[in-house]
């Protein structure tokens, strides 16, 4: 569904709204949650696993963080790109986890990852330029990419949705501007190898396009490291924008506050986007991402610990039913299903077949066509065990009629 009736504000005006607005199709995991919301207050008991958030509250020291800026009347306009101490820390902590140098000019700190990546796209793209995105994927990139007048080039991949090098090197041509990399991924839950990362940053270098990698699921990997593609030298850092907030690991979704960094003259364009946006990000809430950097982590230990767990569970579980296919996800909060063997010939598509387990089973999953990706559905853990046990039960049931 795009946005608009037919552009018009009213029969016979002459008032229409712009053919940008008119093309852009609003999220659907967003419209699938009002959905769920709306059947809440009606008084059904829908489990939700569309979410794309943790479950848990934020920190509480990250709470009261905030709340000591409020009452030390931190409430005014900072700097467009950021508090300077919050640059720092943000620096520091590239320093310690992902071993890129960044000085506070080189980062940018925005109103949540999406708006750093809206500006990125903004300030990288022109009209007839072309941006790589592997798929399945987000389509807010892929929306961000078009608003931008630029065309995205899909990469399509296949179980276990691993982006290799090879895989980007067949969609190179000369009009190939950025490359988006989001590991781990959402919906696949995917991780980049190590291996096929440095080969994907000396393509960068040899072909000369630039690279946007969305780290923001970094802290929820399930073996092994997170790796940085721009932590492989200074010629691929040139290239890298390394875009991360703290949504996901923090439990912070609601505080909007997302970061970039890259080289000088990008974060300058991001922050001159900015400016002429929202200003800066929330002041309270840049004082509360101070907190997270630098206080406790145990927090992010427990929330990880309790991710792990229901991984476990709902992999094993959704595995042990007849017609389910999934690759058990090494990084977020998602699993990422095949259905198409329990359309039954009835099913068209994963959409019909979400609407038809929300309407029967009161079940909320994101069909695969909201990640471009048909006949799959993402099935969020960020919900207890307790709710993915009773969801995984009516899932059971529904695919096997009963």
């Amino acid at each position: 569904m795009l946005i608009g009736n037919g552009g018009k504000f009213s029969p016979g005006s002459r008032y229409s709204l712009s053919s940008r607005a008119k093309r852009l199709a609003p999220s659907q995991t967003l419209a699938l949650d009002a959905r769920v919301k709306a059947l809440q207050l009606s008084g059904a008991k829908v489990i939700n696993l569309g979410l794309g958030e943790p479950d848990f509250s934020t920190p509480r020291h990250i709470q009261k963080a905030a709340i000591a800026a409020i009452e030390e009347g931190f409430t005014h306009y900072t700097e467009t790109a950021g508090i300077v101490d919050l640059r720092k820390a943000i620096a520091q902590k590239l320093w310690r986890e992902n071993r890129i140098r960044y000085r506070p000019n080189e980062i940018a700190v925005g109103v949540g990852t999406k708006q750093i990546l809206y500006h990125a796209f903004q300030a990288l793209c022109n009209r007839g330029d072309k941006v790589l995105i592997p798929t399945p994927t987000w389509t807010t990139y892929v929306e961000q990419v078009r608003l931008s007048g630029a065309t995205p080039v899909f990469i399509p991949l296949a179980p276990p949705f691993k982006l290799r090098a090879a895989d980007v090197e067949k969609k190179i041509s000369r009009r190939i501007k950025v490359l988006l990399l989001n590991s781990p991924a959402n919906p696949t839950g995917a991780v980049i190898e190590k291996s096929e990362l440095q080969k994907i940053g000396r393509l960068a270098r040899a072909k000369g396009f630039f690279v946007v990698s969305d780290e923001i699921y970094e802290k929820l990997l399930y073996k092994g490291r997170h790796c940085s593609l721009a932590s492989f030298g200074p010629d691929v850092r040139a290239q890298t924008l390394t875009v991360n907030g703290f949504s996901k690991a923090y439990a912070m979704t609601g505080w909007r506050i997302g970061y970039a960094a890259g080289p000088e003259w990008i974060i300058r364009a991001i922050v001159a986007l900015q400016s002429q946006t929202t200003s800066n990000a929330p002041s309270v809430a840049q004082k509360a991402a101070l907190d997270a950097l630098l206080g406790s982590q145990e927090p992010l230990c427990r929330m990880f610990r309790e991710f792990k767990a229901r991984r476990k569970f709902l992999v094993n579980a959704l595995s042990r039913i007849n017609g389910i296919f999934l690759t058990p996800p090494e990084g977020a909060f998602y699993c990422f299903v095949d259905v198409r063997r329990l359309f039954h010939g009835k099913l068209r598509t994963s959409a019909e077949w979400c609407a038809q387990l929300l309407r029967e089973k009161n079940v909320a999953v994101v069909p695969g066509e909201a990640f471009l990706a048909p006949g799959y559905v993402r099935v969020s853990f960020a919900a207890s065990l307790q709710e993915l046990r009773s969801a995984v039960k009516r899932i059971s049931d529904f695919a096997h009629g009963s």
